[in-house]
């Protein structure tokens, strides 16, 4: 007992910061023990966990060595460099050497209260401090520390901490950290003193900090954070040095305390300078195989443009890149600034020459805690022992950002082991990859939906995908099972398997009201063949039953659908010189029916003037094999401002199975960025489909439909081929048009042009928006599945009716404004359109809502 009262005072003086030494009145001084003699044994008191001849290893001492003092002193010393002890002292017992010790208690469970920002898990991750370990004051008041740190790092400097401890049994104790949170300090302003060619706001869209205002409830950018400063004023200097300010440099950074002490005021105090342009651009090597004219050549740098300093090193990078071409993997290129005040101008010379050797002695990756390094190390373009290569680890920050699992990707180097070694630090943050969703909603595509998910793009780490979702919706409702494997047999291949079943009810879009039924399985197998280039191919068997909507009407024994004739009064009863009459069909509904008719479905082979499309109602087997080649030369995977791609697709049915046709389809996308926030894209687009062996066409089901989402402004199957009823009166003037059911077409072509502009929002509220022009077509019919015009009963009394179909392959086009929002519930889209140009049939549409589910 005595054992551990001294133990807890010990640590109760710790914590409140009073150093207690050994001999201060609760430890025996070494120097208590009188030199002289031999010591004929050791003996240990006071040990309860720990067993005797562990103490006696610490030791510098052993029976039959002499009572020296200095010895004695350094095990004493030795003993409490373990941190298992709250005190220990030495004794001399006659001929023997008494150690006396004092345990510190062991932690039975540490309890954090009063937190609610910081969750227990978020604390636990920075404290050293565990169960069944050591209770030492010392790292006790160091995890403290790290609590106070992690607080401010969220903005809350008013937060203090309290450790607290209860002690149990067995010399044991619950350790708890009371914690004061205290309120989140802000940022109530942003000030900038010397700055005259840009106003205060302006450069606060520049920097990181932000000011607290109410709507920013989604960010933390607008607490204060100190080490933010400095990252504040590198990317002032960046902006300013990015538009002509060579000698701009930010005088002073300080944050002061407002006296209600819950925010801050941050002023930047800043010296612009004049603006400069760039002067003379040389290039000079004295490398045999570099020509420099020819190097010049190759960076964008003009003389008389204005200085920007991210050309610089993009100069550099270009000149490494053309080095590295012409076989010289390590070259030292230094950018020589000769600024001449008196005529604004800053001459730039580069000069190149043979570097020294510089390989890659280890590269470390960080942050990665559910992603397996070798996840990402496979999608690095160096390896350890490699030659150092700043182009390549710039592309392998591409690749490890578009795998879509890190929020943020940095690589960095350091020095290595010797001057000719370099470490590479690849530091990644983690974000959530798996995502699991029971929603249901309303959107102007599919009305009522019901949606229900389950997907993990990065299966234990390892990178693989498995989605399993289940999907229902007005116009759809599907199963889908996939998984993939992008290492396969750890090889640099990707492997993948689907499984879907899918039901599909376009009544009110298409000829008909035509429903599809669809099950099948496919496989999946993928290759780069460069670096920029890659390679797949695929196989789908899937059945396929098509069906149209049951529509019944009354035909006359030679297969001409009944009619009957009617007067109208035209509103006077009594007048019959004014009466109408016309023909009408007969209702299915009607009974009796007249002699001589029956009722049949509008599909059916004894209707005369039946639909060709009704020939594709049957069940059919397809077996499809497909490759498609991708090339990717944008620079960046996420939010490319330059490149572009393209990709070249091409499916073959027929290897088996009932269906055969060639589908082919091309896109490709060029990308630039204007300046920061505006970024404009150009898309073209364009599919062919054509029978292979056969005079039956293509089935509705496997032709080309757009609109909706893939070409805003129409409805979904909006434009392209349609069947439609105009009706006209006795001059020839169309009285009323119908556009019935669209009829999909064998090609299609489409441009897209779309400019991302700044909406002036809050970064926080996630809100994109872009301005585009959508332009194209769709059409292509073969000849048996074109109708030929037909006069059919008229509901309109003096027209006459007639049905025909309409494949004008003419341009159509659109433009708008699409607003996107990443918001807590899923991604969301807003599409506002304005016609440009259209046929009359097309189905259009000025507004379209919709939303996805993240896979």
């Amino acid at each position: 007992m005595r054992s551990v009262f001294a133990a807890f005072i010990l640590s109760f003086a710790g914590l409140f910061g009073l150093t207690v030494m050994p001999g201060s009145g609760l430890t025996a001084n070494a120097q208590t023990v009188n030199p002289g003699g031999t010591i004929r044994s050791i003996r240990v008191e006071g040990n309860q966990r720990i067993e005797d001849r562990t103490i006696q290893s610490y030791l510098l001492v052993e029976p039959g060595d002499p009572f020296d003092r200095e010895r004695i002193d350094l095990s004493l010393k030795t003993l409490f460099a373990t941190g298992l002890f709250a005190d220990a002292s030495f004794e001399k017992s006659g001929s023997d050497l008494v150690v006396r010790v004092v345990e510190n208690p062991i932690i039975n469970r540490v309890i954090f209260e009063g937190n609610s920002a910081l969750d227990d898990d978020k604390l636990r991750e920075e404290i050293e401090v565990a169960p069944r370990g050591i209770f030492t004051a010392a790292r006790v008041q160091s995890d403290v520390q790290r609590i106070l740190e992690l607080y401010r790092q969220s903005g809350r400097f008013a937060a203090s901490v309290e450790p607290q401890y209860k002690p149990l049994e067995q010399n044991r104790v619950d350790l708890v950290f009371v914690i004061n949170e205290g309120p989140v300090t802000g940022v109530r302003s942003i000030n900038f003193i010397g700055n005259e060619s840009y106003s205060d706001r302006r450069l606060r869209s520049e920097i990181v900090t932000r000011q607290s205002r109410w709507w920013r409830f989604f960010s933390s950018n607008d607490n204060y954070d100190p080490g933010r400063l400095e990252y504040d004023r590198e990317l002032l200097r960046q902006f300013y040095q990015n538009n002509g300010y060579y000698d701009f440099r930010v005088v002073s950074a300080v944050a002061d305390l407002t006296p209600d002490q819950e925010d801050f005021y941050i002023t930047y105090t800043v010296e612009e300078g004049d603006q400069y342009n760039y002067g003379e651009v040389k290039v000079e090597t004295e490398l045999d195989k570099l020509n420099a004219e020819g190097l010049r050549r190759a960076i964008s740098i003009q003389e008389g443009d204005l200085f920007r300093g991210d050309q610089i090193e993009n100069a550099i990078d270009t000149l490494t890149y053309a080095a590295g071409v012409a076989g010289y993997a390590f070259v030292d290129i230094t950018p020589q600034l000769d600024p001449d005040p008196e005529t604004n101008r800053v001459n730039v010379t580069f000069a190149l020459d043979e570097g020294p050797r510089v390989y890659i002695e280890r590269i470390n990756i960080t942050g990665n805690t559910a992603t397996l390094d070798r996840v990402i190390r496979r999608e690095l373009r160096v390896a350890e022992g490699d030659a150092f290569n700043r182009v390549l680890l710039d592309r392998s920050r591409n690749r490890v950002r578009a795998l879509g699992y890190f929020k943020e990707v940095e690589i960095s180097e350091s020095a290595g082991s010797a001057p000719d070694k370099t470490v590479v630090d690849v530091a990644v943050q983690e974000q959530p990859t798996g995502e699991l969703s029971f929603a249901a909603g309303y959107s102007s595509v599919d009305a009522f939906l019901f949606d229900v998910s389950v997907s993990q793009r990065n299966l234990r780490g390892r990178g693989q995908t498995v989605i399993a979702r289940v999907s229902a919706s007005k116009r759809q409702q599907y199963i889908d099972l996939r998984f993939r494997e992008p290492r396969f047999l750890d090889r640099n291949l990707a492997a993948g398997i689907d499984l879907f079943s899918t039901r599909s009810d376009f009544a009110d879009i298409s000829f008909g009201g035509f429903k599809t039924d669809t099950i099948g399985a496919g496989v999946n197998f993928g290759f780069p063949l460069s670096e920029n280039t890659n390679f797949g191919v695929r196989y789908r068997l899937q059945s396929d039953e098509l069906d149209f909507t049951d529509r019944p009407i009354v035909i006359n024994t030679d297969g001409t659908q009944a009619t009957e004739t009617i007067t109208d009064d035209n509103g006077t009863p009594d007048d019959p010189s004014d009466d109408i009459t016309r023909e009408v069909a007969i209702s299915p509904n009607e009974d009796p029916l007249p002699p001589n008719t029956s009722v049949v479905d509008i599909c059916d082979a004894a209707y005369v003037n039946r639909s060709r499309n009704c020939r594709n109602e049957r069940a059919e087997i397809s077996s499809i094999v497909g490759y498609t080649f991708n090339w990717d030369r944008r620079n960046d995977p996420i939010e490319p401002t330059g490149g572009f791609d393209m990709s070249l697709s091409q499916d073959f049915a027929g290897v088996g199975g009932d269906v055969k046709f060639i589908r082919t389809e091309v896109s490709g996308a060029t990308y630039k960025g204007i300046f920061k926030g505006v970024r404009a894209s150009a898309r073209v687009s364009a599919g062919y489909i054509e029978p292979i062996g056969n005079n039956d066409g293509i089935r509705i089901n496997n032709r080309f439909f757009r609109g909706g989402s893939t070409f805003r402004g129409f409805d979904v199957a909006g434009l392209g081929p349609r069947l439609i009823r105009r009706e006209v009166d006795d001059e020839g003037n169309t009285v009323r048009l119908r556009k019935l059911n669209a009829l999909g077409g064998k090609a299609y072509y489409q441009g897209t042009l779309e400019l991302t502009v700044p909406n002036f929002l809050p970064e926080e509220y996630g809100i994109d928006t872009a301005l585009f022009v959508e332009a194209g077509s769709v059409g292509i019919l073969d000849d048996v599945d074109v109708d030929e015009a037909r006069i059919v009963p008229t509901t309109t009394p003096g027209t006459t009716a007639v049905e025909l179909t309409k494949d004008a392959m003419g341009l159509r086009a659109s433009a708008g404004l699409s607003i996107g929002w990443d918001s807590p519930f899923g991604p969301i889209r807003f599409d506002f359109s304005q016609i440009l140009r259209k046929e009359e049939y097309d189905r259009t549409e000025t507004f379209r809502f919709s939303t996805s589910t993240r896979f």
